[in-house]
This record gives C-alpha cells, structure tokens and sequence, in this order.
C-alpha cells in the first residue's frame, strides 16, 4: 500500500509540475496573450553611431533618437509645423522668437523640461566647441534668453525664414541639462520622450522600455530591440519567422520577395530624400564643369529608376518634389551617352581613375555599380572604395575620395536646410561633402534663410536649384520614396515622407 500511495503522489507531483511549467511559460511572455505581444524588434544594416541628437547626424542614429527624445514644433499628418514641446509662439518683430513652453513635462532623470533646458541645449548645439554636425540649424540665432521658467525668446541678426522647420530638425532636440554635465548622451541618452534607453546588449543592439511618466498617455509597446543584421536577406527571413517584426529603406529588388510573404505588409510614401553623386570640387578633374557635365551625361538616371520597383521618383533637380523650394521647370543635364563620349575624349577624362567612395549599404552599393558601370561605358575608370557606415560619415567629411554617393533625408522639409548644409561654404568639413565653394551660390542660400515672405523664398530657391543644375557640384540621381515592412501584428505604424517614423502610437494584435 506504501508503494501505491508514493506512485500516486509521484504522479500527483508530476501533474502539478506541468501545470506550473505551462503557468510559468506563459508569464515569462507576458502574461495575459496582450501583454506578450507588447514588444517590437526593428532590424538594421548598420550599426548605430550614437544617442545624443546634438552630435549625431546621420538617418541610423536619428531612428532611435526620435524615439527617446522630442523637438519644440513637429510636422503634423499634413505637413504643417505645429507645436510639440512648445505650446505657441510668436513674433513681436521678425527677429525676434517668443516660444512658450508646455509645462509639467520632465525628463527621464527627473530633470524639469523647462527655458533653461532648451537654453542649455540650443547654446551646446551652436557652441563651435562641440562641434555639432548641424549647428547650421542655429547659425542664424544670434541668442537664446530665458524670458520665464516657461519662455524661451530666440533672436536673430536678420530674419530666418527656416526657423519653425530647423525646430522640428531631430538634431534640434532637447536633453537633459543634468544628464548631458553627468554622462555620456551618446551612450546613455536621456530625452523627455515616449521609450526611455534601457541597455546595449550585443555589442550593438540597443534596447528601450516604454516611459511609464510620459508627459502625454504613455506608448503601448513596453520594449523596443534595435537588432543590427548586417546582411538584409537575412533580416527579411527573420522578418519572415517573426523574430523580426520591422525593417524600413527597402531596397528595390527586395520589394518582390517582401510583397509575397504572407505575414508581412508593405508600405511606401512619397518622401523628402535625396540620393546624389557628390563632386569633390577641392581635385582635379572633379573641379572641371566638363568633367561633371560628362558625368551627369553618362548616367542613366531614368533607366535606373525602372531597377527601383518604384521606390524611387525621377526629378531633374537637386531640391525634390516633395520638399518646399521644388522648381517647376527642368534646368538639369539630360543623358546624353553620345556626348558624355565626346567630352571624355576631347578632354582627356579617360587617362586617370577616379575613386568613388561609397557605404557599404545595400542600396548604395547597387547605385555605385550602376555608375561605375555607366562611367565606364563613355571612357571613365572609376574604382570603388566601401566603408562602414559609421567609418564612411567620418572619411567623407574629409574629402578623401573624388566623387562619393551620398544621401540626405531633408528632415525638415525645406529646400534651404538643404542647400545649406549640403552646399554652402560654411560647411566645408561638415555637411558639405562637395566641399563646393562658390559666392555666388553662397549668396542664394543666404537669401533663402534670410527672408520670412515663403513666395518670395520658393523665388530664391528655385532660382538657387537652377544655378545647383548648371554648375553640377552635385548631381541628383532620384529623389526617394520612404518605405517600410513589418509583420501584420503590427499597427498604427505610419511612415512620414522624410521616411522617419514613431513607434508612439503603434501596438501589437
């Protein structure tokens, strides 16, 4: 009778065993079958630079930027510019910013988000000491004075017309005053938004919980993973298998496998990139207009939109369709292989080769075989050099190659806060990897900024455009199309045409 009774409770034992095991696999997901999807993992190619939106500059870092920390004015669903941090503003004359502040909001450490915090971070952001790669949002701010606890008064030397665009830049983004004296906000961020950083695990991934005190209702995701996936083929299969639930910057050729998989949604909207060919205009023969129009006259630039399986838009200018300033009128170089042969011969373009550097990006890579290619075909040598993202940002600032491709997402969506960074020559050794010089243009993009009246800017931008598509420091190659894939658990995600994202409003079903 021993024997059975201790059978039984064996058995008893056994029972109750798998009962907790069933009970204890089920929290370790979260609970209730809710709770367990509340949870994202986004997969990139590259790795991310760093946090801190004051010294960062580049769309990888920016991705998980936007979602810890948050700017005075955003755009809304119709691209308007209104308030966020900010609760109104205004402008007793035209040099002159009064903005109000929302109050009650405060950062993840604590800290008041208040005049002194946006002071602190404005002032860092413009100070040439840090260095900031877009301390030209600020250049026209002459000063930053905290009126009240809850006003902030911006002035400038003479009227900036950008001003409310550069405000919703993510590089304008408000920190910590107490954390950025405290640690490293490149590693550690602290921002007042809706995920709050949590850990680097990996080497490279980076993870954000939800922030439980945020200012408005808080986010339904609890946890974000920014998972690096060096190889895109591989983050679509774990898309596919649902380790990965999103990826954005799809590649054209990519688009046919992601549209066939069965649990996973595509999405594209017509967005503010542009993708170009940079002319380092410091070297020889990069620095002769015949070898740039040469160039510009090999490339293919509609045929190779037909490659993009419409994840591109073709806009003979270097200020795109979807950006204030767009001309009406087509004042660029046209392909043109017969002539582009023409002037390679004449001029002697065939005798030396030219580097062109490149980050190793899918999409990047298939632009510089294309050119390569193409640049070939009419007499050109060109060779390839590719670098790490991250390695790349760095050597391009310096003009070490001869023509590079380069990309800028116009996050604001204003031509000057293009043409700015990118081509004047107040950014040699930043943004303006042309490393172009030239008074004229200089004076154009001055005017742009300088005047508020927006009819009158589209006037200087379009003519700046024009004179950009005839002395070609650059050459346009397509203007982008912001694009994304996620599983269908995934809702409310919605892509902006400047192809930034937040995961604020997105849950899981």
């Amino acid at each position: 009778m021993g024997k059975k009774w201790f059978t039984s409770l064996l058995t008893v034992l056994f029972v109750l065993s798998l009962a907790l095991t069933g009970c204890s696999s089920s929290s370790s997901s979260g609970g209730s079958a809710g709770d367990a999807k509340q949870e994202l993992t986004y997969a990139t190619t590259s790795k991310v630079v760093g946090l801190s939106p004051i010294l960062t500059n580049d769309s990888v870092s920016s991705t998980v930027i936007e979602q810890i920390y948050e700017t005075l004015f955003v755009r809304d669903n119709k691209g308007e510019i209104v308030p966020h941090l900010a609760e109104s503003y205004e402008n007793p004359d035209e040099n002159t910013w009064v903005i109000k502040l929302k109050k009650d909001i405060k950062f993840h450490d604590g800290t008041p988000f208040n005049a002194e915090s946006v002071k602190y971070t404005f002032d860092k952001l413009k100070d040439p000491a840090t260095a900031a790669p877009r301390a030209s949002l600020l250049a026209p701010v002459s000063s930053i004075e905290v009126q009240d606890e809850h006003t902030v008064v911006l002035k400038t030397e003479k009227p900036y017309g950008p001003m409310l665009a550069a405000l919703t830049h993510s590089n304008a983004a408000i920190v910590s005053p107490t954390a950025d004296k405290k640690q490293d906000l490149m590693k550690d961020p602290v921002g007042t938004g809706p995920f709050k950083f949590s850990e680097k695990v990996n080497g490279d991934d980076i993870v954000l919980v939800k922030n439980e005190d945020y200012w408005q209702k808080p986010a339904k995701l609890e946890k974000i993973t920014f998972t690096v996936v060096p190889e895109v083929s591989t983050a679509i299969s774990m898309l596919q298998t649902g380790k990965v639930q999103l990826i954005d910057a799809l590649a054209p050729e990519l688009m046919p496998r992601l549209e066939k998989i069965k649990n996973v949604e595509t999405q594209k909207v017509d967005g503010t990139p542009v993708y170009y060919l940079a002319f380092n205009m410091e070297k020889a023969p990069m620095n002769d207009l015949k070898f740039r129009q040469a160039v510009s006259q090999a490339i293919n630039r509609e045929g190779y939109l037909k490659k993009l399986n419409g994840l591109g838009v073709y806009s003979n200018s270097f200020i795109g369709p979807e950006v204030f300033g767009h001309p009406k009128d087509d004042k660029g170089p046209k392909f043109d292989q017969e002539k582009a042969k023409e002037l390679v011969k004449a001029s002697g373009f065939d005798k030396k080769e030219v580097k062109m550097l490149v980050a190793n990006t899918a999409s990047y890579m298939n632009m510089a075989e294309v050119i390569q290619a193409q640049l070939k075909e009419v007499g050109i040598p060109a060779k390839i050099e590719t670098l790490e993202w991250g390695t790349y940002l760095d050597v391009s600032k310096t003009g070490d190659f001869d023509i590079t491709i380069a990309g800028w997402s116009n996050v604001t969506g204003d031509g000057s806060e293009l043409l700015f960074p990118r081509l004047h020559s107040a950014n040699i050794d930043a943004t303006n990897l042309s490393r172009y010089k030239d008074a004229e243009l200089d004076k154009l993009i001055e005017q742009s900024r300088s005047v508020v009246d927006q009819e009158q800017r589209q006037e200087i931008l379009t003519k700046a455009d024009e004179y950009v598509m005839t002395q070609l420091p650059v050459l346009p190659i397509y203007h982008g199309i912001a694009s994304a894939a996620y599983d269908k658990s995934v809702k409310g995600f919605k892509m902006e045409p400047t192809g930034q994202w937040s995961l604020y409003s997105v849950h899981r079903e």
